[in-house]
């Protein structure tokens, strides 16, 4: 299961800039009402994808849309519905995951290795979505770049981290051609980045990677029999696939499982 519930929000949304899209009149709710601000969080990406798109009732390309209209369903204000989202899911992060099988907590061991692989203090996360990891690492006191390839995904972090008084430059960029200079970061992150695009545009996120780091590049990818189309994915990865990306870096690195698959590279 992917973190990025809204998995790539779509160019086209929203009105602030390609932000998620504000439904107006109070929202597209969930029968018995908007959903709480108190259990509003990232769980509901998976409710939506087990109970809806799974099954057959929702189209994994009206996904996005169903999702940013329950969060935004829940305040008069946008920005304070995805803050309790914020909030929320941060604080059910941090204690280890929200409910038992969901988005939550299958995704909080893999954001504890993640911070656990870092090195250094500078730290750019490409392709980052909601930045759920770069505030996590903004806590910390690193300094994080965020990078995603959605005008209106990367507004939407910087706005909800100043209203968390976290420091994250979140910036609106490809992982393919992200906008940074050489060796400007000492760790590079890909979380669950690289099941969303195919093989030669990964390739190539690895080796922007590489010129990016000054120390380390980390990978992290699920472990799926077929690509979920629900999160946006189409490949698939083994410890195989994942050692034959290192070998080709020409870079020392280890490959390893836990929730999932594991590339850590150390530049020489």
């Amino acid at each position: 299961m992917d973190e990025r519930a809204v998995r790539r929000p779509s160019e086209g949304a929203g009105n602030r800039g390609n932000e998620p899209t504000r439904t107006g009149g109070g929202g597209l709710a969930r029968p018995g009402g908007p959903i709480p601000l108190d259990r509003l969080d990232n769980d509901l990406a998976g409710w939506l994808e087990r109970t809806l798109v799974r099954p057959g009732l929702l189209a994994p390309e009206a996904f996005e849309r169903v999702f940013v209209a329950l969060v935004e369903s829940a305040a008069a204000d946008p920005d304070a519905a995805w803050e309790a989202f914020y909030r929320n899911t941060l604080d059910r992060l941090a204690a280890g995951g929200g409910v038992p099988g969901g988005t939550i907590a299958e995704f909080a061991p893999v954001h504890d290795t993640a911070a656990a692989l870092v090195r250094g203090r500078r730290v750019v996360e490409l392709g980052s979505c909601f930045g759920f990891l770069s505030l996590r690492l903004a806590r910390a006191r690193h300094e994080v770049i965020a990078v995603d390839l959605v005008p209106g995904t990367a507004a939407l972090l910087r706005r909800i981290a100043t209203r968390l008084g976290l420091a994250v430059t979140a910036v609106a960029g490809d992982a393919v051609h992200p906008p940074l200079a050489a060796s400007s970061a000492d760790t590079v992150l890909a979380v669950h980045l690289l099941e969303h695009l195919p093989p030669e545009a990964g390739d190539r996120v690895i080796a922007q990677m590489q010129r990016i780091a000054r120390r380390r590049a980390v990978v992290a990818v699920p472990f799926e029999d077929e690509p979920n189309p629900a999160w946006g994915h189409v490949r698939t990865f083994d410890l195989a696939a994942l050692q034959e990306l290192g070998a080709r870096t020409g870079w020392p690195f280890r490959v390893f499982e836990h929730h999932g698959g594991w590339l850590v590279l150390d530049k020489p």
